[in-house]
């Protein structure tokens, strides 16, 4: 790396070889120089490259390189992991109950007992078929609780991984939902630069475009109603409930994106702030 003193030199390639693209798109990401310089000219001038066409070539090719790398350890990140596995876990638990409804009507036309649901599912793949039909649903039923088993590994997966990426927000949320929300939010840091009104919405984005096309009114909660904190106070003070939650969802996300550190005192306002809206309940 030229430290931009020096009359000639190659700029951010100095010491790189023209072929290798992965060394220059390294010295792209983390190089630098202590004034702008004319680095094409300077190429050209060492040796580095035979013109300044060719210098562009192989600054086009080192930056596609440095940007793959980028998009591939963000993609490797913890939080992105977090999201494919609640998503993952969400597309299991939806497709296997869908298979189950399926699988409720073939059985039922074959098994006075048959039941339904994921439950029924795994009692019809206990069963020793005695026809070529019977082979066929036993087979699917026993696909059926394979799926909802897989959903139950990835949710104890998510379960024991968001409190290690984000402690409060896992604390305060609880797990699962604390990974919806960094999934609606696109990321960890995504969610931690959003404002507690967005916060509070997630999930509801239909709802929300319904209510500025004039269509429905503006959605008081998202995916944070599955809470007890929301769905648990009167309808009358949800929407006070919501925002509080909201407010300190916000927060939490703040705090584990930035430090990481467990702050116990945010759990505790967040507690008395509910209480004190629930009170009003008891008052009314």
């Amino acid at each position: 790396m030229n430290d931009g003193t020096a009359p000639t030199g190659t700029g951010w390639f100095e010491d790189i070889a023209p072929d290798d693209a992965e060394s220059a798109s390294e010295a792209i990401a983390d190089g630098e120089a202590d004034e702008p310089r004319d680095w094409p000219a300077l190429a050209v001038e060492s040796g580095h490259a035979d013109s300044e066409d060719e210098y562009y070539d192989q600054l086009r090719e080192a930056t596609l390189t440095a940007t793959r790398a980028a998009v591939r350890e963000r993609e490797r990140a913890d939080d992105k992991q977090l999201v494919h596995a609640v998503r993952a876990m969400d597309d299991a638990e939806r497709t296997a109950n869908e298979l189950a409804e399926r699988l409720a009507e073939w059985a039922g036309t074959l098994y006075d007992d048959a039941g339904v649901g994921i439950e029924g599912a795994r009692d019809l793949a206990d069963k020793d078929p005695q026809t070529p039909v019977e082979d066929r649903v036993v087979s699917y039923a026993r696909r059926v609780a394979d799926l909802a088993d897989e959903r139950d590994d990835l949710r104890a997966f998510v379960e024991s991984r968001a409190p290690a990426l984000a402690p409060n927000l896992a604390e305060m949320a609880g797990p699962v939902l604390a990974a919806r929300l960094i999934a609606l939010a696109g990321g960890l840091e995504r969610l931690a630069k959003m404002p507690s009104g967005t916060v509070q919405v997630l999930g509801a984005e239909d709802a929300l475009f319904a209510h500025l096309e004039g269509r429905g009114s503006s959605p008081k909660h998202g995916v944070i109603y599955v809470h007890e904190y929301v769905r648990g106070t009167h309808p009358e003070h949800r929407g006070s409930a919501a925002r509080a939650f909201a407010g300190k969802l916000a927060i939490a996300a703040r705090i584990d994106h930035y430090s990481g550190e467990f702050k116990s005192e945010i759990h505790e306002e967040l507690a008395e702030r509910m209480e004190t809206i629930r009170a009003r309940e008891v008052a009314e």
